[in-house]
């Protein structure tokens, strides 16, 4: 068995898949009711003593408790795929989620239009709602 060179190994990768996000929390058992009971997300597992897991359409996402000194830095946004995304917003204000921004119209492409709505979690993170609408089909 040989080993590859650093030349070949770095030719050889290919970063395109996630596995895992993290999302800094200030109160994990508050994002957790947030994720899961208003959000709906699966509860994979906690750990202790401050982590949830969760799944997101097959990644991984984990909450997360800020472990360096200082204010912890924003986030990423994560954009969630949905199918309508009026009736999204309307549950998600029914349940009394802050909203940032309501649905609008971001790009109009030839073949679907790219919406999104964006709110903020439990602990003042930014998540976005996206949907892409075929021509002919409003939502």
């Amino acid at each position: 068995m040989t080993a590859s060179s650093p030349a070949a190994a770095e030719q050889e990768l290919h970063l395109d898949r996630i596995g895992q996000v993290a999302i800094v929390v200030q109160d994990t058992a508050r994002a957790v009711r947030f994720y899961r009971d208003v959000l709906g997300m699966r509860l994979l597992f906690e750990a202790p003593p401050s982590l949830a897991f969760f799944d997101c359409g097959g990644v991984r996402l984990m909450l997360t408790p800020h472990e360096g000194r200082g204010d912890a830095a924003p986030s990423s946004i994560l954009y969630y795929r949905v199918n309508d995304l009026d009736a999204a917003h309307a549950t998600l204000l029914a349940r009394g989620v802050r909203v940032e921004r309501a649905p609008h119209l971001v790009a109009a492409l030839p073949d679907h239009d790219l919406r999104m709505a964006f709110l903020r979690d439990s602990e003042g993170n930014v998540l976005g709602l996206m949907s892409e609408v075929p021509r002919g089909r409003s939502a």
